[in-house]
């Protein structure tokens, strides 16, 4: 790997990264940075099929992400209902994973904190 402090080397990896992660992109890389972008690339691949599945086992209808996963943890640390509607399998088991994570973390009275904070705010939760 190559230096990631290096602004040229970090652009060519953070461009390889997004399109690994987008299951539909197509490889494109620039001659002069093809070492960072391939990296990157690599990378983004791997991220994607740790949370989402194989690529060659198809591509899902609802995409999992860190921002998602954080949101599913968020949603048990609350004690909230989730909608798991359009999730494979395999990405239901990553994001069971997170949520049980989040539940370990429950607080009754935060919740009812939050809910009547919201409340005041005029924001009704289902």
């Amino acid at each position: 790997m190559g230096n990631i402090f290096d602004p040229v080397y970090r652009q060519g990896y953070m461009e390889g990264y997004t399109k690994g992660f987008d299951p539909l992109s197509q490889e494109y890389v620039h001659e002069q940075n093809c070492t960072a972008f391939y990296t990157g690339f690599e990378c983004g691949r791997s991220d994607y099929e740790r949370l989402n599945g194989k690529i060659k086992d198809g591509i899902p209808c609802r995409i999992v992400t860190k921002k998602i996963l954080d949101e599913f943890q968020l949603a048990g640390m609350l004690g909230m209902s989730i909608d798991s509607d359009d999730f494979t399998t395999y990405q239901l088991n990553v994001i069971e994973e997170w949520y049980k994570s989040g539940i370990e973390n429950y607080n009754v009275q935060e919740s009812l904190s939050l809910l009547a904070l919201l409340e005041e705010e005029g924001i009704q939760m289902m």
